[in-house]
């Protein structure tokens, strides 16, 4: 991505000098003296980037819902086992380490917080759905998620679950006073909390540690009796180097125990859905073909366009000219194209992520970062384009004036 974004560089300081008029002037001249051929051209351009930009839209969207959760997290370092290779997979560990990691120095508080898939009955239809639930002991919150924080009275109460209420359809309606059944039990909603679904379920349904030992465990609710933890969250104190309580943290800890910064769970989550899911593979071969069919796109406008203005360039070369003028100055028009195709197509693309993300349920929108690796396959996309098409400049005769 490293020479994505410095090609786009390169070719907006090209687009800057045309537009400056330090360089000969007549790349610019030709990309704007037919104007309806302009507008076809650009386009055409910008459908390609569009369908760049979606792909990639989709799979940060797609990897961003799952990282949802992590970044609502309220911690600095997190606790899991080795063996855990995604956030919701089951891999627990054994509370004792939570004991050990609370009595090195630095460590502010390490709060248990368990997850597991549960079945869902949605209250309209009764129809059952996969739901994915988290649980904490209220007297110790884990979630930066303030409508949570405020129903912590509620959810001390036996058989009390908050629901997502961004969650698909197939959940239904649940609001403050709902009852239905989760996992087979009667439990009553005593609030909601905004957050989405991801890849692999439907909704989320918060709760209390109790309940969830009681739903999920032996039918036991006495906390001395829960069973082993999926995540530790350990907040630092302040005046501590967060790297210097991570080492300390990892050092009391058995090797079936991960030690690993809030980012770093992040990322490996991330590098998890980009790499070992389907997610990661079929987007970026979505993207290649957007690649592909901007290729041609770009290949057949600047093609079409230098047969037109054959007679010029030939004028050029029997004037003196050499071919690396007229390579610099088809490329220059390249990246005209590129640079002035990509804004419509920027725009559309904010709009597309909206109504998409909204129907989706995914948290779609243009980042810098998605900015900046569309713009340099844009502009890649048009300068290979021409530097194949400009074979026919380079091949053309001075003597076709007189023909």
């Amino acid at each position: 991505m490293a020479l994505v974004e410095k090609l786009a560089t390169t070719g907006y300081r090209i687009f800057r000098r045309g537009l400056s008029g330090s360089a000969v002037p007549l790349a610019r001249r030709n990309f704007v003296a037919n104007w309806r051929r302009l507008v076809r051209s650009l386009a055409g351009i910008a459908f390609a980037a569009l369908l760049m930009m979606v792909e990639l839209g989709l799979k940060t969207g797609f990897v961003e819902s799952s990282l949802s959760i992590l970044r609502r997290l309220d911690g600095d370092i997190m606790l899991i086992s080795s063996a855990k290779y995604q956030f919701i997979s089951p891999a627990p560990f054994s509370r004792r380490q939570l004991h050990a990691a609370r009595a090195v120095s630095g460590v502010a508080s390490v709060r248990p917080l368990y997850v597991q898939r549960g079945v869902w009955k949605n209250p309209q239809d009764l129809k059952l759905t996969s739901v994915m639930v988290f649980a904490f002991d209220p007297d110790q919150p884990v979630f930066l998620i303030p409508e949570i924080n405020a129903h912590l009275d509620a959810l001390r109460q036996p058989d009390t679950i908050m629901v997502d209420r961004r969650a698909r359809e197939a959940v239904g309606i649940a609001s403050e006073g709902t009852e239905t059944e989760l996992s087979r039990r009667k439990v009553t909603v005593v609030g909601t909390f905004w957050l989405g679904p991801d890849f692999f379920s439907k909704g989320n349904v918060i709760m209390s540690d109790r309940d969830f030992f009681k739903f999920f465990g032996a039918g036991s609710a006495d906390t001395a009796e829960l069973r082993d933890v999926e995540i530790g969250v350990v907040k630092v104190l302040p005046g501590y180097e967060l790297p210097d309580v991570q080492h300390a943290i990892a050092a009391t800890m058995p090797e079936n125990v991960a030690v690993l910064t809030k980012s770093e769970l992040i990322a490996k989550e991330a590098q998890f859905h980009d790499e070992a899911t389907a997610v990661g593979p079929i987007f970026w071969v979505g993207t290649l073909i957007g690649f592909a069919v901007g290729m041609l796109i770009s290949y057949q406008i600047l093609f079409s366009e230098l047969s037109d203005q054959l007679s010029q360039y030939a004028t050029l070369k029997a004037m003196g000219y050499q071919n690396g003028y007229l390579v610099k100055m088809v490329l220059q028009q390249a990246v005209f194209y590129a640079l002035l195709g990509y804004i419509p197509a920027w725009l559309l693309s904010n709009v597309v992520f909206y109504i998409v993300g909204d129907m989706a349920l995914m948290p779609m929108r243009m980042s810098f970062s998605l900015t900046a690796i569309s713009l340099g396959l844009t502009v890649v996309m048009c300068i290979i384009s021409a530097m194949i098409a400009v074979r026919r400049v380079i091949a053309a005769d001075p003597a076709e004036l007189f023909r």
